[in-house]
């Protein structure tokens, strides 16, 4: 065929995929419109996560990878949210940091942002029900526990009802050449994630900690001879120059992002429940808090303790284990597992993510 002929067929096409992506829209606002009336959430993790992964399997050998067909039907889906519903995603701000790109992953352009200085300040606007949602990040590949998300739970009612795990790749920006470069500005998590790069290329410079990465960019923005650790969007938004990108210590530094939410979605076959708990003050206290989860089969992913803030040297346990808190095997460890701890709570079911 020639290219004229390839370009007609292309047209064909784009008159089908129109007319159906209106006519696939169009089925979703009816079930928006029965949800508003039953009184259930718009947004359904279960679901996306099905039919992503549903689309994927039918996609093949493509030639149009995963990845695209993904990032396609994400933005197909976030235009339908917002037909159905205003809806507010609240995050960790300001714009252009890891967790709005987390957030934009997860929920597509079509939506409204809403940029907060502080993880308290995120959880509070989802309490207020000034966001549908939020968006915070829990813990890095390289640097651990996000140790302030963790503690917000324990105070809390909101349900994790959705994770993003995004790769965090850091950049050097800055308005100067790199050996001119006198102060580093750039969030602690980020100084930490680039530690040895940052030894070997800029051993002398002055650290300065910063409230978020694009702060940081900002501040650079600011000065002849600063430099900041932050993402190619915030050079971009920030009219920096990258001199340096992929610095980070870890090719694979990944962070994982939890999406708060006032309800749990129904289980997928592959979801993911977490769990906060704290001990009675007794020998041999948490050996039996887990002899369930080994009775049960129930695979436990992650423990973390925190300080209760109630009682000097009492913890809160968090933990993560396979499945639903619906699913009967996980529920009947559930169940034994209240039997052993003085405070059980479970702060979300949902698909196991990315």
């Amino acid at each position: 065929m020639s290219i004229a002929k390839h370009r007609r067929a292309i047209d064909r096409l784009d008159e089908q995929i129109v007319r159906m992506l209106n006519e696939r829209t169009g089925h979703v606002l009816e079930i928006g419109r029965q949800k508003i009336a039953a009184g259930q959430e718009i947004y359904a993790p279960h679901r996306e996560s099905t039919l992503l992964r549903r689309l994927c399997e039918l996609n093949g050998q493509g030639p149009i990878t995963n990845d695209s067909l993904t990032a396609i039907f994400r933005e197909v889906m976030s235009s339908a949210l917002s037909l159905q519903k205003r809806m507010t995603i609240a995050y960790l701000g300001p714009e252009a940091t890891f967790t709005h790109q987390a957030a934009i992953r997860r929920f597509g352009h079509s939506l409204l942002y809403s940029p907060q200085k502080t993880i308290a300040d995120v959880f509070g606007e989802v309490t207020k029900d000034r966001a549908s949602y939020g968006v915070v990040p829990v813990e890095n590949s390289t640097e651990g526990v996000v140790s302030h998300t963790l503690d917000m739970f324990m105070d809390s009612d909101l349900k994790i009802v959705a994770q993003i795990l995004l790769p965090i790749e850091h950049c050097l920006v800055s308005r100067c050449k790199l050996s001119a470069v006198k102060r580093l500005y750039s969030h602690p998590q980020a100084f930490a994630q680039c530690r040895s790069w940052i030894r070997d290329h800029l051993p002398s410079v002055e650290f300065i900690e910063s409230s978020s990465t694009t702060r940081a960019a900002i501040m650079a923005s600011r000065e002849r001879h600063a430099a900041a650790i932050s993402s190619a969007l915030a050079a971009e938004a920030h009219r920096l120059r990258i001199l340096e990108s992929g610095i980070q210590d870890n090719p694979d530094n990944t962070t994982r992002f939890l999406v708060l939410g006032r309800r749990c979605s129904p289980a997928t076959g592959r979801d993911r429940t977490s769990v906060m708990f704290s001990l009675a003050d007794k020998v041999g206290a948490l050996h039996d808090m887990l002899r369930p989860l080994r009775q049960h089969r129930v695979n436990m992913t992650r423990i973390e303790s925190r300080p209760s803030r109630r009682k000097a040297w009492e913890y809160c346990f968090f933990v993560d284990i396979e499945g639903h808190a619906e699913n009967p095997k996980v529920a009947r460890t559930l169940r034994k597992l209240g039997d052993h701890c003085a405070l059980l709570k479970v702060l979300g079911s949902y698909p196991y993510g990315d």
